[in-house]
């Protein structure tokens, strides 16, 4: 497996000051990994004090959290969601194009919700470059039947991109739902 670290993928594209606090040497859920690899990982208290120093000398602070809303970070049993709802700040929710995005996202609006979190926005991720009736639809249908409004579009491959054409063609992504198409 030659393939790089998210951060280092976030660095290469764009340069921006990347922190990471674990890697695990499996892609499983976090608890799932550190259990197997015999390593300890943060509480949602730690994770939340880390981030909150972050935030004292950055504009703006990104936490990415893959896997899912209620996937455990610690081994307290700590989720996504715990944090987002310990850092209340503002969450973006990323959802795939095509099939099943109308369940899995509704389903985690819904528990954002239920936390007394209003997602600010929906970020549609690898969106391909000939999309079928399915992702059209969600395209309109994520935020009909969420009320929560696509905030960007993300060409499939994004990732890949060298990064002067990752950091020129990003912005419309996030201007223009239909301009990540290309």
């Amino acid at each position: 497996a030659d393939e790089r670290a998210d951060v280092e993928v976030i660095d290469t594209l764009c340069g921006a000051s990347v922190h990471e606090v674990v890697r695990l040497p499996e892609p499983l859920a976090p608890d799932t990994a550190a259990r197997r690899a015999g390593v300890n990982l943060p509480t949602i208290a730690e994770h939340a004090a880390r981030i909150r120093g972050l935030c004292a000398g950055a504009a703006t602070v990104i936490v990415e959290g893959a896997g899912g809303l209620l996937v455990r970070l610690d081994l307290e049993g700590g989720t996504l969601l715990d944090l987002a709802e310990e850092l209340r700040a503002e969450v973006y929710v990323v959802t795939r194009a095509g099939l099943g995005t109308l369940n899995h996202t509704e389903l985690t609006v819904d528990a954002l919700r239920a936390r007394g979190i209003e997602p600010v926005g929906l970020i549609v991720g690898s969106w391909p470059a000939r999309p079928g009736t399915a992702e059209i639809c969600n395209l309109e249908d994520l935020p009909r039947l969420t009320g929560v409004p696509i905030a960007a579009v993300l060409p499939e491959g994004a990732g890949t991109r060298e990064a002067p054409a990752f950091v020129a063609e990003a912005i419309s992504w996030f201007t223009s739902p239909r301009a990540g198409s290309g």
